[in-house]
Order: C-alpha cells, then structure tokens, then sequence
C-alpha cells in the first residue's frame, strides 16, 4: 500500500503574511525564502502527523482488497472518495461503481467500505483509490496548535537560513513543537 499526492495544494495552511508578523519582518526582501520555509514545514509535519493540512487529491495503492472489508487510509482527514479503478485481464482501467461507500473520515486512520470489491487482475498496485483529504482549502480550517507549530517551526529554521540550504530543511525543530503536534499525531502500537 502507498499514497501519491495527485496535485500540491493550491495554498499553505499558513499565510506569508502571518509569517512576517511572528518574525517581525516588514521587508519582502526574503519573501520567496519564507515561502519555502513555509512548505518545507508543513511538508515535515504532514510527514510527522499523516495528515493533510489543505485539502487535495491523493492516490491510494493496494495489491489486493484486505481481508477485512474495510480499507484504511493513512492520510487524513478524508473528505470523499472521488473514484475507485481496477485493472482487467488485458491491463485496462476499470472504475468501479462507489454508489453506496460508507466513509469514516475523520477516524485515524480513515475507515472506507465499498459495495463492491471487483477483483483486479494487475499483480502490484492494481487497485487505485482517488480521495480528496484536508482540514479545507484555506488555513482557515486548520487547528491553531498546528499553525502555531508551523509558525514556531518556520522562525527556527529561518534563524538557521544561514547554516542550511533550503534544501537541507527542517534542520531543527524548535522546542515546544512536539507538544503542540502531539494531540495530531498518528498512535501506533
């Protein structure tokens, strides 16, 4: 099982704006490295978290259907399921009729049942599940402990601007930050 992320989201959970008032920053000399900060951030906590912080589209992978009927998907929260596809025989593309899912979008992981599990015939990734996941489209939705953190986040690795390439980012995650993304966090036993 893998997520791909079909298209990067169309804002940041933070603004440029807001990140210039917790920095103190009147200038816009530094615009475009802020900017970077800004996504290198939320990339590291969506990578941390499994979640999603604005809303876009991803691809689920599986081999197989589960054994259970319900299939769990990592990355949340999930919104809807757009389409679901099977490969026949022949390597065609088939969708497969979703009339009917039953979705738990907000569970961690989220929870999906569909109506009917049509058996696929390509041996790896056969089976492509299309959803959209994300608090929202503007970081209007998004918990204020999250962009604190990436707020916090962002000012420590903009005092390291001269140490680390952007490239090289998070090089550090700023005290605090953990607790702040705790109550976010993914549990596994």
């Amino acid at each position: 099982m893998s997520i791909a992320e079909l298209m990067p989201p169309a804002a940041e959970p933070i603004t440029l704006a807001e990140v210039k008032a917790h920095l103190r920053l009147d200038a816009s000399d530094e615009d475009t490295l802020l900017a970077g900060l800004m996504r290198a951030a939320r990339e590291h906590l969506e990578g941390q978290t499994g979640l999603a912080l604005i809303a876009r589209t991803f691809r689920l992978y599986l081999d197989d259907w589960p054994e259970a009927r319900v299939i769990q998907i990592a990355r949340g929260p999930v919104q809807t399921i757009k389409t679901v596809t099977v490969y026949d025989a022949a390597g065609a593309p088939v969708e497969v009729d979703v009339t009917g899912y039953v979705l738990d979008g907000t569970a961690r992981p989220a929870r999906l049942v569909l109506p009917a599990r049509p058996a696929t015939e390509r041996a790896l990734n056969g089976i492509e599940i299309d959803f959209t996941a994300g608090f929202g489209e503007s970081g209007a939705e998004v918990p204020d402990t999250l962009k604190r953190a990436l707020l916090l986040h962002v000012a420590a690795m903009y005092e390291l601007r001269g140490v680390l390439s952007l490239d090289d980012q998070p090089g550090a995650v700023p005290q605090g930050y953990d607790r702040l993304v705790a109550p976010h966090a993914l549990r596994r036993l």
